[in-house]
Parts: C-alpha cells; structure tokens; sequence
C-alpha cells in the first residue's frame, strides 16, 4: 500500500487542501494500493475561510509516507519558526516524496530540506523565503529536485502532483488524474 499525507494546520488555504485531496483520492481510483489522509497536530484544523476539517492522524505519520505534501496558508509564518513542531517530521527524501504548495514552502526550508536548493513559493512569500537562505526561482510555477519539489499559485497544484504521482507511479498515472479534471474538450477522461 502506497500512502500520501497532506499536512495541514489552523488557517491552512483551503484550496490547498481540498483541490490536493480530491486529485489524490481520483489516483485511488487507479492504483487500488494508494491511501492519501489529511493529518495535523490537532483532532481539527480551521482554514483560512474558516472550515473546520477533522484530521485523520498526527503530523508524525508523515515518517511512513510514500508522498508528503504541505499546504500553504497563513499558518505556515509561525509553524517554520516552531522548533517543536518541526521536530515532530522524521522525513527522508531519498525514499520520500516531499513537496509544498507556496508558502508551504516555508515548511520544507524550516526542515532544511531546500538546503542548497532552489525554489519557488507565492510572491508575498519570496522576501521571506530568500531571507531563509534559498534560492527563489520567481519566474515559474513549478521547481523540482530529486524527490523534492514546490510549487507556486494554487492551481499549480495540478502539475505539481501530476510530477508526484509520476514518480510514485507512473506517467500513465499522472496524465490519467489531470485528465479527469481538464474543461471538457481538453482531454478529460471519467475515472468514476
């Protein structure tokens, strides 16, 4: 069984986890062996709009993920700050695939994890980003390496876990989970 998590927390944009958490679940629909939970430190979170979403488990199942995505909101300026919070990732991305979604990015340079990288996040986080260390690459909406990768702009999501389930899968994979939620007359395909 192959597993993705989506990290979320309190004021987490909704997109972020909602549209990530629909395209994961339509892989389910084509790899049988793929589970994808939404889990935080909290048995809720509230979202920027003020949805309260029920967690499915705590943060450090993330170790024993196959996928780990971190959403972005403004939650993420006081959680890359948050030593304890952090410690509580036990993440390897060289087994793992780790990626963020704009400020998530935050995240993944709070865990060291975009050490000698570049990246991309939403423009009102590039100042903070760089002040960080990292290289911010403000020109495109999707940076990879290795197993790691950010994205910037919410539907960018859409390619970013397009190259996720690509590498956990395959392409066939990917292009059948983009598909699915392409305008009609742009190549949708019906998963259901």
């Amino acid at each position: 069984m192959k597993k993705a998590v989506i990290i979320a927390f309190d004021h987490f944009t909704d997109i972020d986890v909602f549209l990530p958490w629909d395209l994961l679940n339509r892989v389910r629909q084509i790899q049988k062996d793929f589970e994808v939970r939404i889990i935080g430190t909290a048995p809720e979170h509230r979202s920027a709009c003020g949805i309260s979403l029920a967690m499915q488990g705590q943060i450090e199942e993330s170790k024993e993920a196959d996928l780990v995505f971190f959403t972005s909101g403004s939650g993420t300026r006081a959680l890359y700050k948050n030593k304890t919070w952090l410690e509580r990732f036990q993440l390897n991305p060289g087994r793992q695939i780790i990626c963020s979604m704009c400020s998530g990015a935050l995240l993944l340079a709070g865990l060291g994890l975009l050490d000698g990288f570049t990246a991309t996040t939403y423009p009102s986080v590039f100042k903070e980003l760089k002040e960080m260390g990292v290289d911010v690459i403000e020109d495109q909406h999707l940076v990879t390496h290795d197993n790691i990768a950010t994205a910037a702009g919410c539907l960018a999501v859409v390619d970013l876990l397009g190259w996720a389930i690509a590498k956990l899968y395959d392409e066939k994979t990917a292009q059948a989970m983009i598909a699915s939620v392409l305008p009609v007359g742009q190549g949708q395909v019906c998963i259901y």
